[in-house]
């Protein structure tokens, strides 16, 4: 059993959940990945949303090994013979302990700053996460339910290694996995994209859910926090005629939202564009990150190089959003997305505010260049030389205030160390000081 990526796991393991008797309960995901499975399980369930945040502890010389793991409130778990089999002493253990209890209270600061922990006592606690190998992450997850005051604690994954599954159900009341293949090696296996979640993703699906909480006087969300940056959250974007999923990220008083437009083979959770994507939201900047082909197409070569249609896929994503908010409206585009965001731009009446080519193919909308009117940042590796020649004849035809700017070392994914964290640096400061001056009375 395989699903496309975490949402999918999670419709259908909440389709398995609603089977049982579970009133009342409360959904706690394991952050990160846990996450975007536990929400459809959460709306299936009428249930409030919530994190319990526990780190694994990772064997030095084997970090995907765990010997152990450790929970908010002071949980910990250690698996002594695992200890004993890769040679661990005590000051090894205590150091791994040490560096793995900082990055978890990291976490907590993170996606407690403004909101209360859902309470469990008395309740059942219904544990999602996107896959479990060894079990010892969910089994201290487990032991922090329960001295949170679970009443009752059931386990829910879409996949797990049989061996992990018997023994949890040691440390859970109910264990629900919906596949326990034999051949199991890891989580990701399972899953088409397997992606890394970010935090705020985290965080904007718990504000999604606290939002619906409160709609239902009584129900026992978290305590009323600040409000929440409307709109922030997983979203359907209508556009040219379907529906596509995206991620919709909204700074209080943003001064205004990129739209990103994926490269070839990518989708909205491309974890460079998502890099990019903090670094401007944590400027003040929203984003919009969402899918430019349905799941069918994105399999069609031909589908991924039709510029004319992801453009048209962009501008009926903008038409949407401006729908949504008044803020100035920039475009990210990556490789075939800086194409089809400079041609989108190019519309007649786009009122683009800004635009940002991150290793693009400024040639794929070559007859349109000259119309785009909105300043463009045009980014290239310097070990791209291809590339670099196509966007210094693309400069030459632009009319719109423009630069070029070239990443030295950089090759055309930006894989080098430092080199995408120069691309989030330059995008940053082109968008704070185009889109707040579109933004000016």
């Amino acid at each position: 059993m395989r699903w496309t990526d975490r949402e999918a796991a999670g419709r259908q393991l909440a389709a398995e959940v609603v089977r049982g008797d579970l009133s009342g309960a409360v959904v706690v995901a394991l952050p990160r990945g846990g996450v975007p499975v536990a929400a459809p399980v959460a709306r299936a369930l009428d249930a409030p949303l919530d994190v319990i945040v526990v780190r694994k502890l990772g064997v030095p010389y084997r970090p995907e090994v765990a010997f152990g793991a450790l929970g908010e409130g002071g949980a910990l778990v250690i698996d002594e013979d695992t200890v004993r089999a890769a040679g661990l002493g005590s000051e090894e253990v205590s150091e791994v302990e040490r560096r793995e209890r900082a990055e978890l209270d990291r976490r907590l600061a993170r996606y407690r700053a403004d909101r209360e922990r859902v309470p469990l006592t008395g309740r059942t606690a219904v544990i999602v996460d996107d896959g479990i190998a060894t079990g010892a992450t969910a089994a201290a997850a487990c032991e922090v339910a329960r001295a949170q005051g679970a009443s009752r604690v059931v386990l829910a994954v879409p996949v797990a290694a049989p061996q992990a599954v018997e023994r949890l159900r040691r440390s859970a009341d109910e264990v629900l996995c919906l596949s326990a293949p034999p051949d199991f090696a890891a989580v990701g296996q399972w899953y088409d994209d397997f992606a890394q979640t970010s935090d705020e993703e985290v965080a904007a699906l718990l504000s999604q859910a606290d939002r619906r909480a409160a709609r239902r006087p009584g129900h026992g969300g978290p305590a009323a926090g600040p409000a929440p940056a409307a709109g922030s959250g997983p979203v359907e974007v209508a556009s040219d005629g379907v529906v596509l999923p995206g991620l919709l990220t909204v700074p209080a008083d943003a001064s205004g939202v990129v739209v990103f437009a994926h490269g070839s083979g990518s989708s909205r959770t491309s974890p460079r564009n998502r890099q990019v994507a903090d670094a401007l939201n944590a400027a003040g900047l929203g984003t919009l990150l969402f899918d430019l082909l349905t799941p069918a197409e994105a399999g069609v070569r031909d589908r991924t190089f039709d510029i004319p249609l992801l453009a048209r896929r962009l501008v009926g994503a903008t038409r949407w959003l401006r729908g949504r908010s008044a803020s100035p409206v920039g475009y990210f585009g990556a490789s075939t997305g800086a194409a089809a965001a400079l041609v989108a731009a190019a519309e007649p009446g786009a009122q683009i505010a800004a635009v940002v080519s991150r290793g693009g193919r400024p040639d794929l909308a070559e007859d349109r260049l000259g119309d785009v009117g909105a300043p463009t940042l045009l980014i290239v590796g310097g070990a791209d030389p291809l590339v670099l020649d196509l966007n210094r004849r693309a400069a030459g035809l632009l009319r719109c205030p423009h630069e070029l700017a070239v990443v030295p070392g950089a090759s055309h994914l930006f894989e080098e160390p430092g080199t995408l964290e120069s691309v989030a640096e330059l995008a940053r400061e082109w968008f704070v000081r185009h889109l707040a001056a579109a933004g000016a009375p």
